[in-house]
């Protein structure tokens, strides 16, 4: 299997925050706004440098996409940034209407998403986001694995005319995607390549899933990890030549499994290549307060987990054949 390499640890929402900096010095027509969160968001350099761009809405959430979208109409290209659970259930109605059905011009990016906010708790934790946002019409939904995958992600939405989610979080976890990797919006990328089953990740389960790979090919298994960055839209292609080799698959993502990266793939192999799927996802239940380890392990979201879903899925291919 494939060697990585962690060249440092790192929360994914200091990704955002660099290169949301990083576009302000290089795109003028880039402006931000923020709910109250300019610290947590990591938005401060850009707060401080680009004052003139910087728009602090207080705890007014929907007033802040109603903002975002107007400034877009206006030939803008505005991100907003607060905490997940408020960049999507308390702003739905506004996303709906204002940027997804209007089509305008706004990113919504979202930290301190899933379980990994750990001990705020489960008023806190949401595992939905990407359901809601996956539902809607004309919204693109990014969920990059590391730092340097989401700076890239940041910058490469700034490029893209139209409405998308970016989704990141609060932990520190292994930056190991290659700094020089271009991201490109729904191109999932192959990680390591195997005959016996495919592992298709997204976000910090990406790295959980580099790790499982590792203790599988131990026990003489042999299995393709594909990063699946852009949920929608759904890479296709990557998916559906890997799952035709392999004959199986286990999906892991930080969310719940209503409406997520599970069954986005469940939907495809139901229509395109039926095969043998195991989702490795958060249990219909809300979260709860502890340390993000902790949590991962009481809802089944480690590497663990994914040994053991792939192991069954090779298990039902097998028997199948």
């Amino acid at each position: 299997m494939k060697e990585f390499e962690i060249r440092q640890k790192k929360d994914t929402r200091s990704g955002f925050g660099d290169a949301l900096h990083d576009l302000g010095k290089k795109n003028p027509k880039v402006v931000a706004l923020c709910a109250d969160l300019t610290g947590s968001l990591k938005m401060n350099a850009f707060q401080n440098d680009f004052p003139e761009r910087f728009f602090q809405t207080g705890i007014a959430e929907a007033n802040m996409i109603g903002m975002a979208a107007g400034l877009a109409l206006s030939g803008w290209i505005p991100f907003t940034g607060t905490f997940a659970n408020f960049s999507t259930g308390r702003v739905y109605d506004q996303i709906r209407q204002s940027v997804a059905y209007s089509r305008t011009n706004v990113k919504i990016c979202a930290s301190h998403a899933g379980i990994t906010l750990g001990e705020d708790g489960a008023t806190h934790q949401i595992m939905e986001d990407i359901a809601m946002m996956r539902a809607l019409p004309n919204m693109v939904v990014i969920n990059p694995c590391d730092y340097s995958q989401t700076y890239r992600a940041t910058q490469a939405i700034a490029d893209y005319d139209g409405p998308v989610y970016l989704r990141f979080g609060r932990p520190v976890v292994p930056d190991f995607s290659p700094i020089d990797e271009p991201f490109v919006i729904g191109k999932g990328i192959l990680l390591s390549e195997g005959t016996d089953a495919t592992i298709v990740a997204t976000g910090h389960l990406v790295w959980e899933a580099i790790e499982a790979a590792r203790e599988l090919e131990k026990a003489g298994l042999s299995v393709e990890i594909i990063n699946i960055h852009t949920i929608k839209p759904l890479d296709e292609e990557i998916l559906t030549r890997s799952i035709s080799k392999t004959g199986c698959a286990v999906t892991a993502e930080e969310h719940v499994v209503a409406g997520g990266l599970g069954e986005a793939v469940a939907g495809l192999l139901a229509t395109k290549i039926p095969s043998p799927l195991e989702i490795v996802a958060m249990p219909d239940h809300f979260g709860e307060s502890g340390t993000p380890d902790e949590l991962m392990i009481k809802f089944g979201l480690k590497a663990a987990n994914i040994v053991e879903a792939t192991k069954k899925a090779i298990s039902r291919k097998n028997a199948h054949n």
